[in-house]
């Protein structure tokens, strides 16, 4: 028996295939985000449609919460 073991092989970067960086579609998501994102802040400019939601949340919280209450059981009766 020997005491020496013996060294393990080495590991070259070449033999394992590089990952497609792109093939999960991250890149595609990311741009499908930042639409979104640029969309809803469009959407927030005065006079928009989520700035007057906002306003009228803002200044009736209680009447807003009962709209939405509301229109949720509305919508959930139909189906």
């Amino acid at each position: 028996m020997t005491d020496q073991i013996p060294p393990q092989p080495f590991i070259y970067e070449g033999l394992d295939p590089v990952e497609d960086e792109d093939r999960f579609g991250i890149g595609k998501l990311s741009a499908a985000v930042k639409s979104l994102s640029d969309l809803v802040e469009g959407a927030k400019k005065p006079g928009m449609p989520l700035s007057i939601l906002s306003n009228i949340a803002r200044e009736a919280p209680l009447g807003s919460l009962l709209a939405a209450f509301v229109l949720g059981i509305a919508i959930g009766r139909r189906r």
